[in-house]
């Protein structure tokens, strides 16, 4: 897996999808490539919580490691990496 300080990445964008008649509520994780990747809303955890979820789950599939931090916007969260953060609080792959 990649490190921050081995390779460049994309800042994520996390935004809530509603439910429709299908699906339920969903987080969309994308980068501004087209990367993207849809997970369940879990109603037992916060918004931040679910949208950082989703985060990982595109850093997972992209097969990025690191020190990931957020912060919301106007439509839902962006997320990016720190470079050579120590291992600890969050970090998605301790």
């Amino acid at each position: 897996m990649a490190t921050a300080s081995e390779a460049c990445y994309q800042a994520i964008e996390t935004k809530y999808l509603g439910p429709t008649d299908t699906k339920g509520s969903r987080v969309k994780a994308s980068t501004e490539s087209g990367q993207s990747r849809i997970i369940p809303w879990d109603d037992a955890r916060d918004s931040e919580t679910n949208h950082r979820i989703g985060a990982i789950a595109l850093c997972h599939k992209m097969q990025w490691s690191g020190h990931l931090v957020g912060g919301a916007v106007k439509r839902g969260y962006v997320w990016v990496f720190l470079p050579d953060a120590p291992k600890g609080r969050g970090r998605h792959d301790d």
